[in-house]
């Protein structure tokens, strides 16, 4: 009986241990540099076991000493030694997988981009000639790779709906899939056999800015997407909100006129019919061909057509329909949804302020990402290097080496 207790406090404290490890290693990530004052700080801990903690990430080739940042002290003493991510770390790869192109990282900790490289998704192209070609660009990610650096795990941003248990494209309808598995179709084109995750893009950009764009420090915030299709990642309290099959956040499907347009989804006048990419494109007169581009195209614009203005107006209208039901500290507004806010921006908040609740109005500001484009690509990242910060040595312990060989080989 007594050895029983023991055995099982000890697996306890082993877990405590590996969670502490992760926990800490989260922050590093985080920070991308820290000091280990400010981990005791964080964590609760004291200082010996932070250093501890240190050490085995350190011995584990995951983080390296720093330059003490300035100031950072404990007590009246020197700084405290600085705590930094390890040059040749662990790294995952990141694909952004849009309607025309697709874009492939290869992504260390805290968020560094290492390498990239992208191509055009072949027109109307099967999932596996699509998965070919994403492939060949992680071969090309990888091919400079050092070898001591282990690969952890692949994310994959899609523009559809995933099936959260097993990453199972329900829906991408603009690519027209339907209950594609591209994560296994992308494994078979490698030949490996590593952890690969997907999820909706609109859900890896709010993802992403939480994390380390605009939104850091902000638990409650909607990130807005537009990329042919519309639909929405929602961070409430600081954790993403999935829904049951992690299917939420399709805004672009909410009914905005009840005798409007026939939409894609088989329902009529949603509100991607009037500020999607296609109904965009027929406003500005843009080719069918284009509408993969759009923001390029918008970008091109030096003054807003009435067109364009009466679009923005339909964009606040839909915001605030949003805004009332989630009450965000804040909107972001990614994809070609950026370039329409450089044009539209006024119509667009005027929108928002003639629909919106005042309550929740008063507390919402709506910004551009604070990564740019890369804001779905750097959530693809995150999802790949969660295993990491779950539990550090077990993630490693699976991790595939020398990424290189394997797959010349």
């Amino acid at each position: 009986m007594t050895a029983q207790r023991r055995s099982g406090l000890g697996t306890n404290q082993e877990a405590v241990r590996r969670h502490n490890l992760g926990t800490l290693l989260r922050h590093v990530h985080g920070a991308g540099q820290i000091s280990r004052a400010e981990l005791t700080s964080l964590m609760g801990l004291n200082r010996s076991t932070i250093a501890g903690l240190v050490a085995e990430l350190e011995s584990l080739g995951i983080s390296e000493r720093a330059t003490p940042a300035g100031g950072a002290r404990q007590g009246a003493g020197r700084p405290s030694a600085g705590v930094a991510i390890a040059a040749d770390g662990p790294c995952v790869i990141a694909v952004d997988l849009g309607v025309d192109r697709a874009v492939v990282a290869r992504v260390g900790l805290g968020g560094r981009v290492l390498q990239r490289a992208q191509a055009p998704v072949p027109a109307e192209g099967e999932a596996w000639q699509v998965g070919a070609s994403v492939a060949a660009l992680i071969r090309e990610v990888v091919e400079d790779a050092p070898a001591a650096s282990p690969l952890v795990g692949i994310g994959i941003s899609v523009p559809g709906m995933v099936r959260r248990s097993d990453g199972l494209i329900r829906l991408a309808p603009n690519l027209e899939w339907h209950d594609v598995s591209f994560g296994g179709i992308v494994l078979a084109a490698l030949g490996l056999d590593v952890p690969v995750s997907l999820a909706n893009d609109a859900d890896l950009g709010a993802l992403a800015e939480h994390t380390r764009g605009v939104g850091v420090g902000i638990d409650d915030l909607i990130y807005v997407s537009g990329n042919v299709g519309v639909g929405a990642g929602v961070i409430m309290g600081g954790h993403r909100l999935e829904g049951a099959g992690g299917y939420a956040g399709e805004v672009g499907h909410l009914r905005f006129d009840p005798g409007g347009r026939p939409c894609h989804c088989g329902n009529r006048g949603c509100w991607e019919t009037e500020v999607g990419g296609h109904a965009i494109a027929e406003a500005i007169h843009c080719p069918p061909d284009k509408v993969a581009q759009l923001d390029e195209v918008l970008d091109g614009f030096d003054s807003p057509s009435p067109e364009l203005r009466r679009t923005g107006t339909a964009i606040g209208h839909g915001l605030a329909s949003i805004v009332n039901m989630f009450n965000p500290r804040l909107v972001i507004l990614g994809g070609y949804f950026r370039s329409l806010h450089q044009l539209v921006g006024p119509d667009i908040e005027a929108g928002l302020a003639d629909r919106a609740l005042p309550a929740p109005l008063e507390s919402v500001r709506l910004t551009l990402p604070g990564l740019g484009s890369d804001s779905a690509l750097l959530g693809a990242a995150e999802i790949a290097l969660e295993p990491l910060f779950v539990d550090p040595v077990a993630a490693l312990g699976t991790a595939l080496v020398d990424v290189r060989a394997r797959l010349a080989g």
